[in-house]
């Protein structure tokens, strides 16, 4: 049996995609309470797997699970994408007329934003997590007051939906990173279809950077998904950047790594891994 670490409440994005990645297969799912909580308790186990929640088509990269990923010895192994659809929950037997306050995480509240201006009567109240606003309506009876969760969050506390759908954007979709101890990467598929790099440089912008220093300039005539960077050190200057790029053989000997290294310090491959196709809407 697969355990694998989450950030969030049973019933959570985290757990379902967690369990999409593992089709057909048992899993034991270990809630934690942060980010920061999870990788720790990877470090302290090197037989746990995590899924962690990396950019989201609305909300953009999450930046500080870039860094944890940084600091840690783990790997990517896998990726999952999930199409994020929200809905509105309450104790059985209530009504959308009948609800003054909506629980919540604040990115699912501000992904749900044109649903809220539409109902003035509800009274936004942010919460630490989505399936844990459903959970805390769940066990202390509130009437009253819904819940904005996933509808597996929903089925799991015993909640009515009263709405489907009431996301704005109906392409919004998170892409999860499958993360593993590195002595448990061996399991990672022998032809991979991306390669995940992590470096430093002293570029600060790409528009400061010349067209030789500049960390785009290793991967523009590849077909590169995804670039993403933040100011690591204030100090230094540095600017740690993340690039996911095709990949074109094992332990980053592609063309991209070849041509990046030279022009990078703290090069590093953080996962080779099987592409996830986009969800269908």
């Amino acid at each position: 049996m697969k355990r694998i670490t989450i950030q969030g409440q049973p019933g959570c994005f985290h757990e379902t995609a967690a369990r999409c990645s593992f089709p057909g297969e048992q899993v034991e799912i270990l809630p934690c309470d942060s980010f920061d909580q999870q990788f720790a308790r990877m470090a302290a186990d090197p037989t746990l797997l995590g899924i962690a929640a990396i950019e989201n088509t609305i909300a953009g990269s999450l930046l500080p699970n870039h860094e944890l990923l940084r600091r840690s010895t783990l790997t990517v192994i896998g990726e999952y994408k999930l199409r994020i659809s929200h809905v509105l929950a309450a104790l059985p037997g209530e009504a959308p007329c009948d609800i003054g306050e909506v629980h919540s995480h604040p990115i699912a509240l501000m992904q749900c934003g044109d649903y809220l201006k539409a109902q003035p009567a509800m009274k936004v109240v942010e919460r630490d997590d989505t399936a844990g606003s459903a959970r805390e309506i769940a066990e202390q009876r509130l009437r009253g007051t819904a819940a904005i969760c996933g509808a597996g969050a929903a089925e799991l506390y015993g909640l009515e939906i009263l709405e489907r759908g009431i996301e704005t954007n109906k392409h919004n979709f998170t892409r999860f990173l499958l993360l593993a101890d590195r002595s448990r990467a061996q399991g990672s598929p022998t032809r991979p279809a991306r390669t995940r790099h992590r470096w430093s440089s002293r570029c600060p912008t790409p528009r400061e950077a010349s067209p030789r220093c500049s960390p785009y300039s290793p991967f523009t005539k590849s077909t590169s998904r995804k670039y993403s960077r933040c100011r690591s050190s204030a100090a230094s200057g540095n600017t740690a950047s993340t690039w996911t790029s095709p990949s074109t053989t094992r332990c980053g000997t592609g063309k991209p790594s070849k041509r990046a290294r030279p022009l990078t310090s703290d090069f590093r491959i953080l996962g080779e891994y099987a592409e996830c196709p986009n969800p269908v809407i």
